[in-house]
């Protein structure tokens, strides 16, 4: 039988805590032009089939709003996205920066999780502080693709219905 040991546990969660947030302030100090999407990183996979891998196969719609979202001061939200009309074209490859910005964020946590690996002599916490950070992470890691595939797509509605406004010489 495998005892827990708290002080131990409360460590853990303190360490994985303290990393999340250092992470945090380091990503939202960062110059935005850092988090530049044609980055390949950022690009879209094939494996995406253009955001019907996450619609399709993992049905993001029906999850995504349900885990919280970060807006801090002069921040965005996505709930704003479903006021089209109103969006700029600068607003919305901002949008497509931070969540870029968001995803690296999110990638950083998760390896986090090497810290993890040296810090812990215990098996059983090793795989308990996986877990926690593949469920506090890589969600949100696939909300932010999901959405820079769909931003992706209105910025091209954008472009286009402008182009299609501007006058032929």
């Amino acid at each position: 039988m495998i005892e827990i040991n708290i002080k131990y546990l409360t460590i853990n969660m303190i360490f994985l805590a303290v990393w999340q947030f250092t992470i945090f302030l380091f990503s939202k100090n960062i110059n935005i032009s850092f988090f530049d999407p044609t980055k390949k990183i950022y690009s879209q996979k094939n494996w995406e089939h253009n955001g019907k891998f996450y619609t399709a196969v993992l049905r993001i719609n029906m999850w995504k709003d349900y885990l919280p979202q970060h807006i801090g001061k002069n921040g965005f939200s996505k709930k704003n996205l479903n006021k089209y009309s109103g969006l700029s074209h600068e607003y919305i490859n901002e949008f497509i920066y931070e969540t870029c910005r968001a995803e690296w964020y999110h990638t950083i946590c998760l390896f986090g999780y090497m810290l993890f690996l040296l810090m812990n002599l215990v098996f059983v916490y090793k795989l308990l502080f996986f877990a926690i950070n593949i469920v506090i992470n890589l969600p949100f890691i696939l909300i932010q693709r999901y959405n820079r595939i769909r931003l992706n797509k209105l910025n091209m509605r954008y472009h286009n219905k402008f182009q299609n406004r501007a006058p032929n010489f």
